[in-house]
């Protein structure tokens, strides 16, 4: 049986007098979503900081695809790409002008690159226009794409659809549902219950810095005997 493709152990950090981790653990195997769950504060995106070499813990230890984020940060970045929620594209460029520049930082022949960049944001004459005039959605599709188009093992993804409206969400979680292969992975957090428990094949219920409860979405329904996923958090958290 392979590895995890991700295994968190013991993860603590501080910020002054904030302990923004305190011990947290959970693992992500080959092939599946993992979503991290929790209120604002809760360490999240620390966390995912740590996983994309951004952040070095206090204490503990993370390991994407068996290299370490501190002692082989180079492996680990080469394994994935990372969306935060805050980012955003450069205005200037066309849409396919961005996912070229990006392409061209991963591929010597970016063409091909470019195009299934083209392919999974979906944004038909859009594309040639400038990013600057795009919507949210459309913006955090084609930064979506910029991610995926260069096929890392991991996908860590940071509030994917936040602000967005339905469809674009709708689209956006359809893209990140088709992604995972059997050596393709995603992390992800988000607020939404309902998108966590649609799209996680397993979820990971943070709250104080640690992983309080992780299981399917129906096993940490049915182990705290209530009707959804927010329900089972709040149980937890109580």
């Amino acid at each position: 049986m392979p590895d995890a493709a991700v295994t968190v152990r013991g993860l603590s950090k501080r910020y002054g007098n904030v302990e923004a981790l305190t011990d947290l653990s959970f693992t992500v195997e080959r092939g599946e979503i993992f979503g991290l769950v929790g209120p604002n504060g809760a360490g999240k995106s620390t966390t995912l900081r740590i996983l994309a070499t951004l952040l070095t813990p206090d204490d503990g230890e993370a390991v994407v695809f068996g290299a370490d984020t501190q002692t082989d940060p180079n492996a680990v970045r080469e394994a994935i790409r990372y969306l935060p929620e805050e980012a955003g594209a450069y205005e200037n460029l066309t849409g396919r002008g961005f996912l070229s520049f990006v392409a061209g930082f991963y591929a010597e022949d970016p063409d091909p690159m470019v195009e299934r960049g083209v392919e999974l944001a979906d944004l038909d004459e859009r594309i040639t226009d400038k990013t600057g005039d795009y919507s949210k959605g459309m913006t955090r599709r084609l930064l979506l794409a910029s991610a995926l188009m260069t096929e890392p093992r991991l996908a860590i993804l940071d509030e994917p659809t936040s602000g967005l409206d339905v469809r674009n969400a709708r689209e956006i979680r359809e893209v990140i549902q088709s992604y995972p292969g059997e050596e393709r992975s995603v992390i992800l957090s988000s607020h939404d219950m309902l998108e966590v428990e649609y799209l996680c094949d397993r979820v990971g219920l943070v709250d104080r810095g640690r992983v309080v409860a992780a299981g399917t979405p129906a096993e940490l329904v049915a182990q705290t005997g209530t009707q959804n996923l927010e329900d089972a958090f709040l149980e937890v958290t109580a």
